[in-house]
């Protein structure tokens, strides 16, 4: 049998304890009511009784259940991975004088030189792994490049030269932030990937303002942002798709925000699977379609989603719209400003 945690026994006795004392009160008013039927008390004991239930009830619920419940919620966020602020809200969930000194003690150890070195060290140690892995894998497909030219197959060589391109920009590029510029060059570096696979079945078109070229050129968003969802539409909305299949990366730009829309005339989704994944991405879908298998599709959008949401914040992320049949549009909201000194400050850059 799977051993209970500590959350989970103290939960059992909440309830357990809740429960006896509901069991008493009806057994204690069962008996009052039989006697007052017999005619042999009035029900002036009984109301007594209520109150006094009643207000142990309320004591119970908001000095015991309410503190634990906030406790239990805090505590399962700290265990999934989220940084609790808030010191006023955090003393009022924890418990007793001790669960408060544990807390401190946590806190200590968190923000000790010893986290922050080992941290740091683990950062370098890792940094110098990945520097030796794309390394060997540049030259290796410099070399099949080469081989390539040599025997005249041009395709191959063009198509290992932009494979190469690709991982250079996905593995060796570490910032998170990258200018619109360099991440719709990684987009038709991967399309020049896939045209050799759909040739002329495949076609990507980019719309924008061509006075706003510049500004829109110049923000910063996310590094890979645009190529996780253009894959994704490849591969679920055109592939499936009889006849030639367009993709449209389109930019938008107010004076506050950068909209991007990704748009593919594929086969869509229905409605169901449509809301499940805007549900998802944390907003409900009225209306449109998508793929047949969202729970796979989903992941790459789910993903730069919870990005956006990361470094930007709630007000900035994603809505899909779809229609079966038509294709499906992917609407990408970012700040066009970025304070970079601040996002670096949370920790996030």
């Amino acid at each position: 049998m799977k051993k209970l945690s500590r959350m989970q026994y103290i939960s059992n006795r909440v309830l357990l304890l809740g429960g006896t004392l509901l069991a008493v009160f009806l057994a204690q008013a069962f008996v009052f009511l039989f006697l007052f039927f017999q005619g042999q008390t009035g029900l002036g004991p009984f109301f007594l009784y209520l109150a006094l239930f009643l207000g142990d009830l309320f004591v119970f619920w908001f000095w015991i259940v309410h503190p634990y419940l906030r406790s239990e919620m805090l505590a399962r966020r700290f265990l999934d991975g989220y940084i609790l602020d808030g010191k006023q809200n955090l003393q009022m969930a924890l418990l007793t004088p001790s669960s408060n000194e544990q807390w401190e003690a946590v806190e200590r150890v968190l923000h000790s030189p010893q986290m922050m070195e080992l941290n740091k060290r683990q950062a370098q140690y890792l940094a110098l792994q990945n520097q030796i892995n794309p390394h060997f894998l540049y030259n290796t497909l410099e070399s099949i490049r080469g081989e390539a030219l040599i025997a005249g197959l041009g395709s191959v060589a063009d198509m290992t030269e932009a494979l190469a391109k690709f991982f250079r920009y996905t593995i060796t590029k570490v910032e998170n932030l990258v200018s619109v510029e360099e991440e719709l060059d990684n987009c038709e570096t991967y399309f020049r990937i896939q045209k050799y696979r759909f040739g002329d079945r495949l076609k990507l078109h980019v719309e924008y303002e061509a006075e706003e070229f510049e500004e829109i050129m110049s923000c910063r968003i996310p590094k890979l942002t645009l190529q996780p969802i253009l894959e994704n539409s490849i591969i679920h909305g055109t592939e499936p798709k009889v006849g030639t299949g367009n993709l449209k990366i389109r930019f938008e730009r107010t004076d506050s925000r950068l909209i991007i829309l990704i748009c593919d005339d594929g086969v869509g989704m229905d409605e169901e699977a449509l809301a499940r994944l805007n549900r998802r991405l944390g907003r409900d879908g009225k209306s449109l379609e998508y793929h047949k298998e969202p729970e796979k599709g989903g992941i790459a959008l789910v993903n730069v989603n919870n990005r956006i949401h990361l470094i930007f914040g709630e007000e900035y992320g994603m809505h899909v719209y779809s229609m079966a049949g038509v294709g499906t549009d992917v609407e990408i909201t970012l700040p066009t400003s970025v304070d970079e000194e601040k996002i670096r400050q949370k920790g996030i850059l």
